[in-house]
């Protein structure tokens, strides 16, 4: 029998990785409720790359969150700050999409 050790470290990059999660299903849900009565007035491109940020983006935040989650206590400080940064990216980007999509919304 096979017993493996998981380990957690709490600390800035287990964090980050559980914000990471959060975000991914949060964000998952915002796009498929904005595009689903959208999808009509996009043209076939557009549509297509909506498409494509409404799979791939959950599924890589998902996948760095939970990588960040299990390995982030081997990260050395320098690591962990640049993972702080982009996090900050992130939550810009997904701040300028949902503005974005709410003016859109409202025309």
């Amino acid at each position: 029998m096979l017993i493996a050790q998981i380990n957690f470290g709490l600390n800035i990059a287990g964090l980050i990785g559980i914000i990471y999660l959060l975000l991914a299903i949060v964000y998952f849900i915002l796009m498929l409720v904005w595009l689903i009565p959208r999808g009509t007035r996009l043209a076939g491109s557009a549509l297509a790359l909506y498409l494509i940020q409404v799979i791939f983006t959950p599924i890589i935040l998902l996948l760095c969150g939970l990588i960040l989650l299990f390995q982030g206590w081997r990260l050395d400080p320098i690591l962990q700050f640049e993972q702080f940064l982009l996090l900050l990216l992130i939550i810009y980007l997904t701040i300028k999409d949902i503005v974005i999509n709410a003016v859109y919304r409202n025309r």
